[in-house]
């Protein structure tokens, strides 16, 4: 790829490296230059323009993303499309995740122009939470590099990327007792190791209340086996010091045997592991009382993923088995405070609330009330577009009512959303999209502003912004595109609102789109669904699936 100072004779086909404002219209960085582009350059007076010339072999951007992203993608992993060069893989499911970093560091290390990020190796995820993000840094890859990573790919001995499901496993807890112990401690040992169990889709038999002596932790274990427990657990009123101690002689006194005892990881170190049959029986370390992050947790997310944890497992937790001291727990323990920090659970995907403008008053296309003008098959248009919405991940959907109030909600009678009325709906948009915004519910990190009159916009169309919204990484306004052209609905993040409610007037906020244009995320579309709104009648009597409306 050759890359600089390009004069137009010489830019048809090149990709323009950096924004250009021209009167009336704006090419945008990544834009490949056509002669309809160079002649519009020209009129405005450039001669050169910054750009990146293929050569032969050279890989652009977005097919290579999408090549690497799909040979990295494993079962239950959804890959978002290119864009920009980038390809994200998401969980489909709630599990952990495996990665091959030494093949990874590989990728990474063959050049530059390719870039791969995944989370780290036994990472407990969400469903929908970002696994790994692939990155072309220039505009192309070189063709030998492409060659290079594609082969070590498919030459793998195992994936790169492995997502294992979490198992609903039904787990039985031993909890032992000796006078002189309080009761309420070995009971909120109890409910910690349910709530641990829960969180990683499993349930907890009742538990087995026990002398802390072999024989009866012996009898225990066997009684929970009989009632189908596929994981043992033994909270003892007495640390584990040996292999020869009284919960380890229980396992073996019950037909198993210890596998092994301790490990390097600090809190967890007194971490004891047998089996029983096929079934592993795990004795909690006294920091498993906390609902702390320790290493009993990473044990069980591993079992609870189907994976198998052997001794040599075990002693190669020791890099990052420091767990004192991390960020979940940032404190020197003589300062912590008393109350105990909550359960450490999966980092969750963003959640995507949505809001239907359906307030105004169709001025353009009186007396006709263009949101209840039927289809073919006798659904109002606003029925059409919530049904679209409701298909997508957003929830809670709210509608905003304004304008013939009562006959909006009867056409989405039935349907699972809320509706927020604006009073003042004749002053214009700002109004409605106000009235929505105040029904944000608390937990709602961003919001889907969807417009009444754009039934072509799918449900799957929406999932994509959803999927590209990430105010972590700075895309907080995801809005999607068509050859370029800016459409809607617009994904905004909730830090926004508050400007978003200081809009007046008959417009909405698209102006912040402008003013917060480092923070915007486009995603191209397939079609113009994002383009086309039917305010008219002359434009729904091209909308497909509507019958033409006369005056």
């Amino acid at each position: 790829m050759k890359f600089g100072p390009t004069p137009l004779a010489q830019a048809e086909g090149a990709v323009l490296a950096h924004t250009l404002r021209l009167p009336g219209r704006v090419l945008k960085k990544g834009t490949v230059l056509t002669a309809e582009e160079l002649s519009a350059l020209a009129a405005a007076g450039v001669q050169e323009v910054v750009a990146a010339v293929m050569e032969a072999g050279d890989v652009p951007e977005d097919e290579a993303a999408e090549r690497i992203g799909r040979l990295l993608a494993g079962p239950l992993m959804a890959r978002s499309r290119a864009a920009t060069g980038r390809v994200n893989l998401t969980a489909e499911a709630a599990g952990l995740l495996v990665v091959d970093a030494p093949l990874i560091d590989r990728l990474n290390a063959l050049d530059e122009s390719l870039t791969v990020a995944t989370l780290p190796s036994y990472s407990l995820v969400a469903g929908r939470e970002m696994l790994a993000t692939i990155k072309i840094i220039p505009f192309a890859v070189p063709g030998r590099v492409m060659a290079l990573a594609e082969a070590m790919l498919r030459g793998a001995r195992r994936p790169p990327l492995a997502l294992h499901p979490l198992r609903p496993l039904k787990v039985g807890l031993v909890v032992t007792e000796l006078p002189g112990l309080k009761e309420s401690a070995m009971e909120g040992a109890a409910e910690v190791t349910r709530a641990r169990i829960e969180a990683l889709h499993g349930s907890l038999l009742p538990p087995e209340r026990v002398r802390h002596e072999s024989a009866s932790i012996a009898e225990a274990l066997q009684r929970l086996r009989r009632h189908g427990a596929e994981l043992l657990l033994i909270a003892g009123a007495s640390a584990v010091v040996d292999r020869r101690d009284v919960a380890p002689a229980a396992i073996e006194r019950a037909g198993g045997e210890i596998l092994h005892f301790g490990m390097p990881v600090d809190p967890g170190n007194l971490l004891c592991l047998g089996r029983i049959g096929s079934v592993p029986v795990i004795i909690l370390p006294g920091c498993a009382r906390s609902p702390k992050l320790n290493g009993f947790d990473w044990v069980l997310q591993r079992l609870f993923a189907g994976l198998p944890v052997t001794p040599r497992d075990i002693m190669g937790m020791g890099v990052g088995g420091l767990l004192k001291e991390i960020e979940l727990r940032p404190l020197p323990r003589e300062k912590a405070p008393s109350t105990p920090p909550q359960p450490v659970a999966p980092r969750r995907a963003p959640q995507v609330a949505a809001v239907v403008l359906a307030a105004g008053r169709s001025r353009r296309m009186a007396p006709l009330n263009k949101l209840l003008v039927k289809d073919r098959e006798g659904k109002p248009m606003v029925a059409r577009v919530v049904d679209q919405v409701l298909a997508s991940r957003a929830r809670p959907v709210i509608v905003v009512t304004g304008h013939e109030r009562e006959k909006i909600e009867e056409a989405l009678v039935g349907r699972p959303v809320l509706f927020a009325h604006a009073e003042d709906y004749a002053e214009g948009l700002s109004a409605s999209l106000r009235a929505g915004l105040a029904a944000l519910p608390p937990e709602a990190d961003g919001v889907l502003v969807c417009l009444g009159d754009m039934p072509l916009v799918t449900g799957a169309m929406m999932d994509r912004l959803i999927d590209a919204f990430d105010p972590a990484a700075g895309r907080c306004i995801v809005q999607p595109t068509y050859r370029g052209k800016q459409g809607n609905p617009v994904l905004w993040d909730r830090s926004l609102v508050p400007e978003m409610m200081a809009v007046s007037g008959d417009v909405g906020a698209r102006h912040l789109v402008g003013k917060h244009a480092s923070r915007v995320a486009e995603v191209e579309m397939p079609d113009d669904s994002v383009l086309r709104d039917f305010d008219t009648t002359d434009a729904l009597e091209q909308a497909p699936g509507f019958p033409g409306q006369k005056r």
